[in-house]
């Protein structure tokens, strides 16, 4: 059920690149929360130069031109042991996949009531308790 929103700078990445960033943050969730593969709820938005600003050494960084920044909602009820699992195998799997450094990977994790998550038919799927993962 997380939802991924990865912010990138236009015209850097290949489709192919783009293919692989969402498969990678895909994988993020098999990888570091045992979630189903078709759990994939992925949108990728790219941003220019004047829409887009990621200080280059805040927090002691090296960012460059490939700097991004993805946003993950995720269920409430996760524990902090499964939000750093997830940070790190979000932040591994992009640098493998697009060949960027692990200084130009942001993440913000937002946690959302997973009672307030609908995965279609204006339904609340996960109202009435967890999800089995």
């Amino acid at each position: 059920m997380p939802v991924f929103n990865a912010h990138i700078p236009a015209n850097r990445f290949s489709p192919d690149q783009k293919r692989a960033l969402a498969d990678a943050l895909n994988q993020s969730l098999i990888e570091a929360l045992g979630i189903p593969e078709g759990d994939r709820f992925i949108v990728i938005s790219e941003h220019g130069d004047s829409e887009i600003f990621l200080d280059p050494t805040f927090m002691g960084m090296q960012r460059s031109s490939d700097a991004m920044i993805i946003t993950v909602l995720l269920g409430a009820h996760r524990p902090l042991e499964d939000k750093k699992a997830v940070s790190a195998a979000i932040n591994k799997l992009v640098v493998e996949a697009l060949g960027i450094s692990p200084d130009d990977v942001f993440i913000a994790l937002v946690p959302v009531p997973i009672e307030n998550f609908s995965f279609g038919r204006g339904e609340l799927q996960l109202a009435e308790g967890a999800p089995r993962w």
